[in-house]
């Protein structure tokens, strides 16, 4: 049976781990307005994925379109996490995964949800 919850332990929080996902040894990948970028990680106490979503202040100025924008992702990601889930249950992998927005326009809940979609499946693809 599939779970849809986004508990706070799949939410990526550590700052030694996120310097590792930016500073190198990390891969990414563009789906205009989002780009992914994905590190595999080990750990035992670490979920099979964690995510953080980044929405540079340089595109939206005001706080209530930032927000927007990580809701419709995170949403997005809660409803399809389990593409990537069952790619790294499989091959038996842990990730980090960031999704970063790039435009300056907000877009449509269903364009954004596709999007994150086929990042997914890309991911998924590529550690499998």
């Amino acid at each position: 049976m599939k779970t849809y919850a986004l508990p706070k332990k799949e939410r990526l929080n550590s700052r030694i781990l996120i310097e590792k996902l930016f500073s190198g040894g990390s891969r990414s990948l563009p789906a205009f307005p989002l780009r992914i970028v994905y590190m595999q990680v080990e750990g035992e106490n670490l979920p099979a994925a964690s995510i953080m979503v980044s929405v540079p202040k340089k595109r939206f100025k005001r706080a209530v379109k930032r927000n927007r924008v990580k809701r419709q992702i995170r949403e997005a990601y809660r409803m399809h996490k389990d593409i990537l889930l069952d790619a790294l249950e499989a091959a038996g992998r842990k990730v980090a995964v960031a999704f970063i927005w790039l435009d300056n326009e907000l877009h449509d809940s269903s364009e954004v949800e596709a999007k994150v979609k086929k990042l997914l499946q890309l991911v998924a693809e590529r550690i499998s």
